[in-house]
């Protein structure tokens, strides 16, 4: 009895060891899969570019710029997609721009790459007028690198909005464009270049950081175009944005339309990454903007 006892314990042990080698090669494959997944899952959150539209109507604006287009590209962080860039630059085209904007931080302060973003901003110049305003990032980089910057942009025909307004004209109508530079988000530069446009015409603001939007609509602009949050980096439904730079967890400006006043802002979620290198339910997104005359 004790042999044939010994005999079934070895029996069981054998089926143990043999089980181990098919029980570890089926948790390889399904931590494999979770892991294939979870990349694709990254690779869509933060490739996968989207056309985000708004419609904005105000009385101030003329009926001649009734349809205008404006494509907005924030957060670019020397992004770059296959091709040259053909996928982004095709999203724009197909927005029929009638300028482009680009909100800041075209560079990334760790990684660089002045000919990419050159290159992408010289791109932009042959659809339509580009306007650039600075953002932090650009602030990061050494003084010499952010002057041959806007030194290069300038030369391409580029034009950048340092603390300046230009007026965009259509026939005999025009608007304000109003650029602020990074450095002068709160420090009262706003108040004072408002006080030589004035408020009786339609005023657009280029401001990086959505966080001032008290201060802009304390200075009577109309529209707000700003990026900075990229959408909260990772988002989740009834929820939104977890995190954005300058506001902390649980940010009041992520991405999307903010009234405050007589003022409305639209933040871009932008299209590059920068410390926090995922995003996730968060797509890189393009904003058209398209002015409607009441």
């Amino acid at each position: 009895m004790i042999g044939i006892g010994l005999k079934v314990e070895r029996d069981n042990l054998d089926k143990v060891v043999n089980k181990k080698p098919k029980n570890k090669k089926k948790r390889i494959v399904i931590i494999s899969i979770v892991l294939a997944v979870f990349f694709l899952f990254c690779l869509i959150n933060n490739n996968i570019l989207v056309v985000s539209e708004y419609e904005y109507s105000n009385p101030k604006i003329p009926k001649a710029f009734d349809g205008f287009t404006i494509v907005q590209i924030s957060d670019l962080h020397n992004k770059e997609y296959p091709f040259d860039q053909k996928y982004l630059m095709n999203k724009i085209e197909d927005s029929n721009p009638d300028i482009i904007v680009i909100t800041g931080d075209i560079v990334d302060s760790s990684h660089t790459d002045m000919d990419g973003a050159l290159e992408f901003a010289r791109k932009c110049v042959e659809l339509a007028p580009t306007y650039y305003i600075t953002g932090n990032h650009e602030y990061w980089i050494s003084k010499t690198d952010l002057e041959g910057l806007i030194s290069s942009l300038e030369e391409m025909g580029v034009i950048c909005l340092e603390d300046e307004c230009v007026s965009l004209k259509q026939g005999d109508a025009n608007i304000n464009l109003i650029g602020l530079d990074e450095k002068s988000l709160a420090d009262g530069t706003l108040k004072n270049m408002m006080l030589d446009i004035g408020s009786e015409d339609f005023n657009i603001l280029l401001a990086h950081e959505p966080q001032y939007i008290d201060d802009y609509a304390r200075n009577d602009v109309d529209l707000v175009l700003s990026g900075h949050a990229h959408g909260g980096q990772v988002r989740l439904p009834f929820v939104g944005g977890l995190f954005a730079p300058d506001q902390g967890f649980m940010p009041s400006y992520t991405e999307g339309e903010y009234t405050v006043g007589n003022t409305t802002m639209i933040v871009s979620r932008g299209i590059g990454n920068s410390v926090i290198p995922l995003r996730v339910f968060n797509l890189p997104e393009i904003v058209v903007i398209k002015l409607k005359s009441n």
